[in-house]
């Protein structure tokens, strides 16, 4: 783009500074982005890996991790780089939050969701994929589950229609509509279970359907929680294409600069705001602005204030 637009082509070195001086400037409020996130009471996690150059093995690289975290109320995602995928990085960055924390079966959320504080509620697309993987090897009873599952997704679309973002009406037709499906999922699984291989691909389902059904209960505590984590998993869906074409970061300090611009870069896509205005918009109001008023230039934050 610089080569078209100026005629110029600036070193890889050159750019990588440039990039590095942005994130310095935003890191305050990509702090305030945090901050933003976790006062909210419902939130979705999940986690990526990303390679990242091992400065004590020259050519290697390591297997670092990007915990996002989503709030799907104020459409706000951010990403926080760790060196590895146990439950410490989370841990911290959990370890005041109040709420509903939405994730998949992984062990690493039950060791979290052991504070009281702490609210776990299931993904049923996580438990449905289970069932899908299952269908070549036992079509039959996979079939039974994931016809279910279909009528579970079809209620739900109605009923995200007739409710119209009213979370306690959404409840209460949830709880009428979509509740006994997933019972008659379970009841099933139950009666169904002493006939099929414990290790095989639908034993394996039906188990983990299982040992997730109290988080996936959870789901219906509060109309606001999504039946499941497809928001977060959109969030996450750029970083892993780039993963294909840059392959690495460079660095542990890279990896977190380059979570701090998907964090922005992913709320505004999710708010529909262009990122290249709005982070040009931001930089040029980040050196004059109060540093108690932050939160003014995250996005979406003046459209939340017009209505």
């Amino acid at each position: 783009m610089f080569k078209r637009d100026f005629g110029w082509e600036p070193a890889q070195s050159t750019l990588g500074d440039w990039m590095a001086g942005c994130c310095r400037l935003l890191e305050p409020l990509y702090n305030t982005l945090k901050q933003k996130i976790l006062e909210s009471d419902y939130i979705q996690a999940d986690e990526s890996p990303i390679k990242v150059l091992d400065s004590d093995k020259k050519g290697s690289t390591h297997q670092g991790y990007q915990w996002v975290y989503h709030d799907p109320v104020q459409k706000l995602v951010l990403f926080n780089y760790r060196k590895g995928r146990g439950q410490h990085g989370p841990k911290e960055l959990l370890a005041a939050y109040k709420g509903y924390l939405q994730c998949d079966g992984y062990t690493v959320y039950d060791k979290i969701g052991i504070d009281p504080k702490i609210t776990l509620a299931g993904c049923l697309v996580h438990a449905r994929r289970k069932f899908h993987d299952a269908l070549d090897s036992d079509k039959k009873r996979a079939q039974i589950a994931l016809e279910v599952f279909k009528k579970i997704y079809l209620e739900e679309r109605a009923i995200k229609e007739d409710s119209q973002n009213d979370a306690q009406q959404r409840k209460k037709l949830r709880d009428q509509k979509i509740k006994p499906l997933l019972l008659q999922i379970k009841s099933w699984i139950e009666k169904e279970q002493f006939n099929v291989l414990p290790k095989s691909p639908i034993g394996k389902a039906m188990t983990y359907f299982f040992n997730q059904y109290p988080k996936l209960e959870n789901i219906f505590l509060d109309g606001r929680i999504e039946l499941d984590n497809n928001l977060i998993e959109n969030a996450i869906r750029p970083m892993a294409i780039g993963r294909k074409n840059y392959l690495f970061c460079g660095s542990h300090k890279a990896a977190q600069n380059a979570a701090i611009l998907y964090s922005f870069f992913g709320s505004c896509k999710m708010q529909g705001i262009n990122p290249r205005e709005w982070l040009a918009n931001t930089l040029e109001k980040l050196p004059d602005h109060s540093i108690q008023k932050l939160e003014e230039l995250l996005p979406g934050y003046q459209e939340k204030i017009t209505t």
